[in-house]
């Protein structure tokens, strides 16, 4: 059999960091070894599954680059399967109604807390063969009463559960609708799943799954449950971290491969490598090689690989990227310097795409005030000849680019018998708008003849009010 993983997320809201790990984990696993990558949303629970979510997980699954072989399936297309998949059960005697009231069961279990047993439910209707008049009955499933079930689980090892604790779970409610064990089994029989790669959260879903896999004859998959992933705090990994949703990494200026690169780290290791492009990842994975304990999400560390990122990668790669967030600033690159010379000059210095995008503002929009601080420390009466010299120069210069304007301003420099700084940072400041930019030889190159001549005009025109100001 073809070995097959699948990611099967719940669409109730964003792509979160434990369930992209989970689908990365699943993904590397199905590639390392040749097999099927399936995305399922598991989409029954219809009060809080939303068109909004299942967008959500497709854009992040889309911008991670975990492309699917199979899907996506919807539960909510397969209602007719499940049906069918009940029935059986109930006609083998491995299902049964259950007409027991809400408020019976609240009996039940109090009673049980007052023993100081684990609440669960007796199998009161077990036996029964008539019907209730008036109650619309679940469908519970008939959970061995003795024996273990052995969870050879391919991250923690051997995991016993006795049946005894084990009470008759319901799959399908009074309205009909079947319920998330009995959907995930015959949703993973279906599918052909060899291998079920999840959160450890499910763990306790697992005998309960494989003993309605055992009663309808089904080959067993083999189970991986991950450890989870905790805050710096100690405590599970939530929205009061910081981001946890997988596009707001987007949003903030990571790029995708970072964010798999620290992913992947949380839990798996090789060595003391921490810097894995994707088919080294896709090479070297096996879950074996997953840590037992939890791992904690380390913000810095992450920025730290972005950084890496963004250095190491191909300026036309980042700049696909950061055109993005050059749209989310009105600015379209097209109408302007070249995008992936405006990498090539910052990539060294950005360690998010939202900064470098910010710093790139000065190439393609104009701007009619400078930086307050650095207008006030830069741009002063003992600019002015610097500034004029240097204006006067760059427009009678042949050729525009960077080597050119470098030997312009430094000669004025030499000429004035200033340093090279007392030079060129009032420049950057009449160029950028503000104190910090690539070299300035590169950012001028950029900006383009016209628009330097014209924002050094400007920072003229404010030199000259602040001398008349200042008396």
């Amino acid at each position: 059999m073809k070995l097959t993983t699948r990611f099967a997320p719940s669409p109730t809201g964003y792509l979160h960091v434990g369930g992209a790990r989970t689908a990365l984990f699943s993904w590397l696993y199905a590639r390392r070894h040749g097999g099927d990558f399936i995305l399922r949303i598991e989409d029954t629970d219809r009060e809080r599954s939303t068109e909004a979510s299942v967008n959500a997980i497709l854009e992040g699954m889309n911008w991670l680059g975990l492309e699917y072989d199979q899907g996506p399936f919807y539960q909510t297309h397969r209602f007719d399967r499940y049906k069918e998949v009940i029935q059986q059960l109930l006609e083998q005697g491995s299902a049964y109604y259950c007409y027991c009231s809400r408020e019976e069961l609240d009996k039940m279990r109090e009673g049980q807390r007052a023993r100081k047993e684990k609440p669960r439910y007796t199998g009161l209707c077990r036996s029964r063969t008539e019907p209730r008049e008036g109650v619309d009955p679940v469908i519970r499933f008939r959970n061995p009463t003795e024996g273990a079930v052995v969870v050879d689980d391919l991250v923690r090892g051997k995991v016993v559960f006795q049946n005894s604790e084990l009470d008759d779970l319901i799959i399908a409610r009074s309205d009909g609708t079947p319920t998330y064990n009995l959907t995930v089994v015959v949703d993973d029989l279906d599918m052909g799943l060899t291998h079920v790669i999840r959160g450890d959260d499910h763990l306790n879903n697992t005998p309960r799954q494989i003993n309605i896999l055992k009663a309808l004859g089904a080959e067993l998959p083999k189970y991986a449950h991950l450890p989870m992933i905790l805050g710096a705090d100690g405590s599970r990994l939530s929205k009061r971290h910081g981001a946890v949703g997988v596009m707001q990494y987007r949003d903030e200026g990571y790029l995708p491969e970072a964010l798999l690169n620290y992913l992947v780290r949380l839990g798996w290791s090789h060595g003391d490598q921490e810097i894995f492009s994707m088919d080294e990842m896709v090479k070297l994975f096996e879950l074996e090689d997953i840590n037992h304990s939890a791992s904690t999400f380390n913000p810095e560390k992450l920025l730290w690989l972005n950084q890496h990122y963004i250095k190491s990668s191909s300026p036309e790669h980042v700049a696909r990227h950061l055109s993005w967030h050059m749209g989310q600033r009105g600015i379209d690159p097209a109408h302007g310097p070249d995008l992936v010379k405006v990498v090539e000059a910052q990539q060294e210095r950005a360690k998010t795409l939202v900064e470098m995008a910010d710093n790139s503002r000065c190439f393609y929009l104009d701007f009619d005030t400078f930086d307050p601080n650095a207008a006030k420390k830069n741009l002063k009466a003992a600019a002015e000849e610097p500034l004029t010299k240097i204006r006067d120069t760059l427009a009678e210069l042949e050729i525009w680019d960077a080597e050119p304007i470098h030997e312009v301003v430094k000669e004025v420099a030499e000429r004035l018998d200033l340093k090279l700084g007392k030079v060129a940072q009032p420049l950057r400041v009449a160029a950028t708008g503000g104190a910090i930019s690539p070299p300035i030889d590169i950012t001028l190159a950029l900006i383009g003849r016209e628009r330097v001549l014209q924002r050094i005009e400007m920072a003229l025109t404010f030199i000259a009010e602040r001398i008349v100001a200042n008396g």
